[in-house]
């Protein structure tokens, strides 16, 4: 019986809300004016120092316009990545990039095995939202990707974004509104709405969160702005983590907060919000690990050793250049094989 110590490569995780990047001149929001080109080359080169800083293996983010601006900041690290996808903001001959609304993708160093973009609902997902009908697809579809580590173990990751709670107030074709948004009936009903829609995405992702995990050892990382905190409704509907507490065998499917899951020798800090709205800190973005990175579970291929906020740009003031959203990064570990003896 060997009494060696285990070795363990690491795999650096994190996820980053980039703030509406596109390309210069390209309209992308009504009301909000295209970055010139100076302000898109302040963006891009604070970006990449952000990347830089991060130097993740794996990098989720949300909220691109345009694939090639992403190309952009990556370029303006340093850094190398064998993948970079975005799927709809592909720009080229007769493409345009991301319409209606922007998208979320991956970056990573890692063998690229799949990628797929879960755009559907599956038909229990389903619900009836008010004066709008019924929601089938994702808003801002998540991406699912199955990566390999160098040693051959492969990962899953999704990258997502869920609906904000901003009110979904109801529009005609080109726009315009249908009802008053000054109203409090009606901000009440479009809240509603969005609480809704984002419950149903929640639901889409937890059918495929109990999907991919169901039985197997396939270590699982979602990361993302999930426009709600840790311990809401919404996102415990991804996670089941709470079920776990009188249901071991919930353990199998569920998925834990890394920053509850972290080693005991991190260095836990008390400001680990990564947003703040009208002067109240938030946890919106998020990195959810399945059981085969929590070191005290019996299906533990590893651990989480470390998670990071980091979130002090959100103190720089107003800048459409900076993101509003604090980045997360965590240092997860996972065993190597014993070598053979003999």
């Amino acid at each position: 019986m060997s009494h060696l110590p285990p070795r363990f490569a690491t795999l650096m995780v994190a996820t980053a809300n980039v703030l509406n990047l596109a390309q210069p001149g390209r309209h992308f929001y009504d009301g909000q004016d295209p970055y010139s080109q100076a302000e898109f080359e302040r963006k891009v080169n604070w970006l990449g120092e952000r990347i830089k800083v991060l130097n993740a293996d794996v990098l989720a983010v949300q909220e691109v316009w345009d694939e090639v601006a992403l190309r952009a900041a990556i370029a303006r690290s340093g850094l190398q990545y064998s993948a970079v996808s975005v799927p709809g903001t592909e720009n080229g001959p007769g493409q345009h990039g991301a319409q209606g609304t922007p998208q979320v993708g991956i970056v990573t160093r890692l063998k690229v095995e799949s990628i797929e973009s879960l755009a559907d609902f599956p038909d229990a997902a389903v619900v009836d939202v008010p004066g709008i009908g019924s929601q089938t697809k994702f808003e801002r579809p998540p991406l699912l990707a199955t990566l390999r580590m160098k040693h051959g173990q492969p990962v899953a990751f999704i990258t997502a974004h869920l609906k904000s709670k901003r009110p979904k107030f109801l529009q005609d074709a080109n726009g315009q509104p249908l009802e008053d948004p000054a109203d409090p009936a009606v901000q009440a009903v479009a809240s509603l709405r969005s609480l809704i829609m984002r419950a149903s995405e929640a639901l889409a992702l937890r059918l495929k969160v109990v999907e991919l995990l169901h039985r197997t050892r396939l270590p699982l990382v979602l990361m993302g702005d999930l426009n709600d905190s840790p311990h809401s409704v919404t996102t415990q509907l991804i996670a089941a983590t709470s079920q776990t507490a009188f249901d071991k065998g919930a353990r199998d499917h569920a998925l834990y907060s890394a920053w509850d899951v972290q080693g005991e020798a991190a260095l836990r800090r008390d400001v680990a919000y990564s947003h703040i709205h009208q002067g109240y800190p938030e946890v919106l973005d998020q990195v959810l690990v399945s059981e085969e990175f929590v070191a005290t579970s019996r299906a533990s291929l590893g651990d989480v050793r470390r998670v990071e906020v980091f979130n002090d740009h959100l103190f720089e003031g107003r800048d459409r250049s900076r993101s509003d959203h604090g980045f997360v990064r965590a240092l997860l570990r996972v065993r190597l094989p014993e070598p053979a003896v003999g």
